[in-house]
């Protein structure tokens, strides 16, 4: 059975709406996370919408990370299809979807905008290599900028440019991801950089794998890290300047990312042993800055 597949406490009784919002929160954003500061940009009254949307995101993330056997993964996709089919239908009974439901309904959020999301999952259910960065390219698009689209409709808008150039925006986060995450997607036996730029610099799947360091690795990372750090700059610099600052969530996250491969860079890309981040102070700082 799907963990947490009804939002019922142990008395059996539906948990409420306090219970949900609880659940969601501490889902995508606990303490000391990215999203935890990001998401401080908002006003309170719209934090919780945004926890609900967020919290959908990385439970559909978080399937291909926490669950190794590729049958049991797709069985979870598809009870997440069945539970979009429930919330649209007003009925849902996860306590992510239980707090989206007066989301979805009050926002107006298209049911297509979560089936998006769920595409990204399942490209990381069927891929764990990409040839070339076009393939590259729709995954960030399907797992980074599908998530910032939908996520972009809560926090609010004025231009009606703003969802797609949201979306360029959380592509281009999650192309940095790819860099800062190297060590994590490579034990979980995802190489993300494209074979053909693997081939160009000397660099093979299985010395990322198997944590090898050396001056070729280093001039890829150089590489995947120029590209990711100009992508979000430009996606960042392209939100309209009505929305900037309904937008400040994605942007602070957007500065967080920067912050974090910048720290990564200065490691000399030591990545793929370890897990590096931001103190809790920098990430108040750079997310509060952030416009």
């Amino acid at each position: 059975m799907q963990p947490h597949e009804t939002a019922d406490d142990a008395s059996g009784s539906p948990a409420t709406s306090t219970q949900a919002n609880a659940y969601c929160r501490q889902k995508a954003g606990p303490p000391g996370s990215a999203l935890y500061y990001a998401l401080l940009q908002l006003p309170p009254s719209k934090r919780d919408d945004a926890y609900a949307v967020h919290a959908f995101c990385q439970e559909i993330a978080d399937i291909h990370s926490a669950v190794h056997d590729p049958g049991v993964a797709h069985a979870k996709l598809d009870w997440w299809r069945q539970e979009l089919a429930r919330l649209f239908a007003g009925n849902p009974a996860h306590p992510v979807t239980r707090a989206l439901l007066p989301v979805v309904q009050n926002s107006k959020l298209a049911r297509e905008a979560f089936e998006a999301v769920l595409h990204g999952a399942e490209m990381d259910l069927s891929q764990m290599r990409y040839l070339d960065f076009a393939g590259l390219t729709h995954y960030c698009d399907a797992a980074g900028g599908a998530p910032a689209e939908l996520a972009s409709q809560v926090y609010g808008f004025d231009d009606p440019q703003t969802p797609a150039l949201a979306r360029a925006l959380g592509h281009a986060i999650t192309l940095g991801r790819r860099v800062t995450d190297a060590g994590v997607d490579a034990r979980s036996g995802y190489v993300y950089f494209p074979i053909d730029e693997l081939q160009r610099f000397g660099v093979t799947a299985a010395d990322i794998q198997n944590g090898k360091y050396s001056p070729a690795f280093v001039e890829l990372m150089k590489f995947q890290h120029a590209r990711a750090r100009q992508a979000i700059i430009d996606a960042a610099a392209k939100i309209p300047k009505q929305d900037r600052r309904k937008q400040r969530p994605l942007l602070a996250l957007a500065a967080l990312q920067l912050a974090l491969m910048d720290e990564v860079a200065a490691s000399d890309y030591q990545v793929l042993h370890q897990r590096i981040d931001l103190t809790p102070l920098r990430k108040f700082w750079r997310a509060w800055r952030a416009r």
